[in-house]
Order: C-alpha cells, then sequence, then structure tokens
C-alpha cells in the first residue's frame, strides 16, 4: 500500500497545482477576517485519483454572511441557492467554488433533510460525510492535509467504509446507499463487509427519498465507467427492490430443463456490450435501453407441451413496463419516450436472416425507428450474446447486411425523409376537399405506399390517391385530374 499511496500524492499535488492560485487567493481572505477554509470532500478524493475537475468544495467555520463578506471583490458571480444549508457558491476563473459552513446537522430519521446545525470544527464536520475517502481535507493556503477517518488508505485500496457506523450514515441519509453503488461504477471501487451489510438492512430506508433523486444516481451511476458492477451491488443488496425492481425481477428461476438463458446475466452482459459500442462518452438512452430491453420476460415467460420456453411479445411488455418505472422516476418525457422506442424495436431484426424482407420492411424499420436508428443498430448488435459462435458469427454477417440495404436505400431514397409523394396542399387541391381528418387520411395512405414501393411518379401518386378516394367515397372534382 505505500507505494500506491505515494502515486496518489504525487497526483495530487500534480493536479492541485492548476488550483492552489485560486484556492490559496480565497483562503487568504478568509484568514484576513479571522476564519480557516479547507478544500474538502470530492475534489481532495478526484485530485489523489488524478481526475481533479473545475468544481471545489470548501468548508469554513465562517457562517454564510461573513462568506459573502469574504467574497466581496473577488468572486465574479456569487449564488446562494444553497444558503438554507449554510452554503454560498462563487465563480473565479473558470472555478466554481462552493463554500459551506461546517456542519453538525441532526436527522430526523423519517427524511433525507437534516435540521441545520453549524460545527464548530473541522473533525466534527469530516465525521458527518458518507465515506472515508469523502473524509479528507487540506488546509488553506498552508496544505495541510487531514484525515482523521483514513481515507488516504481506503482510497489506495479503492474501499468504501463510512467515518461512523455504516448505520448512522445510512440512517442520516439513505440516498448515500446509492452513492456507494454509483462510486462502485464510477471509481471501480469496493464496499467494506460491514457497509454491504447495512445495505442489505437498511434498503427499505429508500422509501425516504424523492424520485428525482433517485433518477439522479441511478442516472450516475449507469453512466459510469462500469455500470455493470454498480447494478449488481443494486441487486444484491435489494436496493433494486426499492428503486429498480424490474432489474431485480429479471432473476428467473431456471426451468429444469434449461431451455433457456439467465435473463439477469443476459442483461448486464447486453448493458455492457452497448458500453462497448459508445463512441462519444456515455449515452444513456443505448444504456438504459440495454438495462430494460427484456424487463417483459418475467411477465410474458411461458413453458410448452414441449418444454421450450418462450416469452411471446415481451418487448411490446417491456416497452409498457419501461414507460412506467421512467415516469414513477420522473425521467424527461422525450428521454422515456426514446428509451421505450428501443425497447419496443430490439427484436424487429430477429427473422432477416431467412430473407423474408422486403425493401418494403427495411424501409419501415428505418422509418418507424427514426432517428434512434444509430441507437437500435447498437442494441439490436449487444443483444446477441450467445455463445455459440457460429450463430453468433451469422447474427453478425445478417446484421453486417441490413446494414448495407438500409444505406443502399438511403442513398437512393433519402429515407430518414420519407414523405408521401403528394403534399396536403397537392392532396386537398386533386381531391377538392378543405383541411380536415380526410387530408390527414389521404396522407398517411399515400404513406404507407411510400414506404411499400418506394417513390412514385407525380401520375402515379395521382392515380393512386384518386383510386383511394373513390373507395373511400370521396368524389374528387370534374376536370382533367379527375378523369
Amino acid at each position: 500500500m505505500p507505494d500506491e499511496l505515494t502515486a496518489a500524492q504525487r497526483r495530487a499535488v500534480a493536479e492541485l497545482v492548476r488550483v492552489w492560485p485560486v484556492a490559496d487567493e480565497l483562503a487568504r481572505r478568509f484568514t484576513a477576517a479571522g476564519h480557516q477554509l479547507y478544500l474538502v470532500g470530492g475534489p481532495v478524493r478526484d485530485a489523489l485519483l488524478g481526475r481533479l475537475g473545475n468544481d471545489l468544495d470548501f468548508c469554513t467555520d465562517a457562517h454564510p454572511d461573513q462568506t459573502l463578506k469574504a467574497l466581496e471583490g473577488w468572486a465574479e458571480a456569487t449564488w446562494e441557492t444553497g444558503r438554507e444549508f449554510g452554503t454560498i457558491g462563487a465563480a473565479r476563473r473558470g472555478l466554481r467554488c462552493e463554500i459551506t459552513t461546517f456542519r453538525a446537522d441532526a436527522y430526523d430519521g423519517v427524511t433525507r433533510n437534516p435540521t441545520v446545525q453549524y460545527g464548530t470544527s473541522l473533525t466534527e464536520d469530516l465525521r458527518r460525510r458518507d465515506f472515508t475517502v469523502n473524509a479528507m481535507a487540506i488546509s488553506l493556503p498552508d496544505h495541510q492535509f487531514t484525515d482523521p477517518y483514513g481515507g488516504l488508505g481506503d482510497l489506495a485500496q479503492r474501499l468504501l467504509r463510512t467515518p461512523g457506523t455504516p448505520e448512522e450514515s445510512f440512517g442520516d441519509d439513505p440516498l448515500r446507499m446509492l452513492r456507494a453503488a454509483r462510486f462502485v461504477s464510477q471509481l471501480g471501487f469496493s464496499v467494506d463487509p460491514p457497509v454491504r451489510s447495512a445495505l442489505r438492512d437498511l434498503a427499505g430506508d429508500l422509501r425516504r427519498i424523492t424520485a428525482e433523486r433517485i433518477r439522479d444516481e441511478l442516472t450516475k451511476l449507469l453512466c459510469g465507467d462500469d455500470p455493470v458492477a454498480g447494478l449488481r451491488l443494486l441487486v444484491d443488496t435489494g436496493l433494486a427492490d426499492q428503486c429498480l425492481p424490474e432489474l431485480a425481477g429479471l432473476r428467473l428461476e431456471i426451468d429444469e430443463h434449461a431451455q433457456h438463458k439467465d435473463v439477469y446475466e443476459h442483461t448486464l452482459t447486453v448493458v455492457r456490450n452497448a458500453v462497448s459500442y459508445e463512441e462519444d462518452g456515455p449515452d444513456f438512452i443505448l444504456r438504459m435501453a440495454a438495462l430494460m430491453h427484456d424487463v417483459g420476460k418475467p411477465a410474458t415467460k411461458a413453458v410448452g407441451p414441449d418444454g421450450r420456453v418462450s416469452f411471446h411479445h415481451h418487448e411490446i411488455v417491456g416497452a409498457r413496463m419501461t414507460r412506467a418505472r421512467m415516469k414513477a422516476l420522473r425521467f424527461p418525457k422525450d428521454v422515456t419516450a426514446a428509451v421505450s422506442k428501443l425497447v419496443a424495436l430490439h427484436l424487429r431484426f430477429y427473422g432477416y436472416g431467412r430473407g423474408e424482407w422486403t425493401d418494403s420492411a427495411v424501409r419501415r424499420y428505418v422509418t418507424d425507428a427514426g432517428d434512434l436508428l444509430p441507437r437500435l443498430h447498437k442494441l439490436t448488435r449487444s443483444d446477441c450474446t450467445t455463445r455459440n459462435r457460429r450463430k453468433a458469427a451469422g447474427l453478425a454477417a445478417d446484421y453486417d447486411a441490413l446494414e448495407e440495404r438500409i444505406a443502399r436505400l438511403q442513398a437512393e431514397e433519402d429515407l430518414a425523409k420519407v414523405r408521401p409523394d403528394l403534399d396536403g396542399n397537392a392532396i386537398m387541391e386533386l381531391l377538392g376537399i378543405p383541411p380536415g381528418p380526410a387530408v390527414g387520411k389521404a396522407w398517411q395512405h399515400l404513406k404507407e405506399l411510400r414506404l411499400e414501393h418506394g417513390p412514385l411518379a407525380r401520375d402515379e401518386a395521382e392515380a393512386e390517391l384518386l383510386a383511394w378516394a373513390r373507395r373511400e367515397g370521396l368524389t374528387p372534382p370534374a376536370g382533367p385530374a379527375g378523369e
């Protein structure tokens, strides 16, 4: 461990040199006013990990009014949105600084909101933090390192422990349990056995947390470097039962003949595969679709007379379940719609290799996916987890062929902008009808023809429209066009 600690300290020095000028300037103003100032928490941890960003957290014995006074003439901007909790924000030279008065909060055990009480010492403040790796501080401007709870050693071991007892920490704020899973995903940490036990025992306390805060932690977890490790911790400790029960529900009982794969393990593999297909950083919509793509299987599981297991229409059921869960967690409507649509479409490709798809089917596949098509490509490829190399190679070749066919048709027809060959104005003029439902029905009919047959010449489109109008009982105007 000493070698790891030395390396961490070297990384910290290299990272902190960048922010010392601003931090020390700020500290000198607090010192001149008779106050203490410490860089604390996540920034100290991240500096030791070599990943310090532009957000700096400080703690001080100064109260908010005193902090604001010290910032006068120095901060380029200040904000007081966290004043209720003793926090004042400030910006300087591209850095965002949040300065919080020492805290010694009391919790009611019912909500996660504390009764804010200002503390008097750094050690007391550090004890109320979630994990030891977030309970380290550096005094400013003299740069003395303070680590009363062994955070540096835990950081070297990538271990999550709590400064006090885990029961005390999670009882104060149950959201910290999800933060543990998030740090496992983001930072590659493991969980101390007493912490893991407390996660199991106190999982039900997540009911005290608002849906929005749970959503934010799950989003960060899923976008971490190793989301599968974080997801496993949620399921193994029972936390998933409280916030994402569909995931825990994937652990189906394997039938005695083992006629289907372990859906839970398959899902985690699909998530890992989806991560490998990303090109520009974490894609939450893709990862969430990978996570939820098979959640409809438990509800649709059936065993046939031959003992074979089936999950008919699980993609439709899964899309509905995905919508309901994401709505409950207060995800934005557009994000929910995108993820649900990918879940609904993820099985559409299977069967393509039998050679039954016409150009019309390919057009519909592209049109139905819309701007989600690139993600659908990745999700479909991620869903191939078979260990049968011949089968895997066949599926990959089939999808290669489908993508090549899509590219050819797109080049010929611009499938991303498929529209009927006649617009609404042309329809109204040709049929002699005013705006209304009939125009929409005609437009949809022409779009179906466009998908089925590809682009039509103008006279062909007009003839098809007139024929449709006659079948619908609409009488086209007399004249050359209607003859």
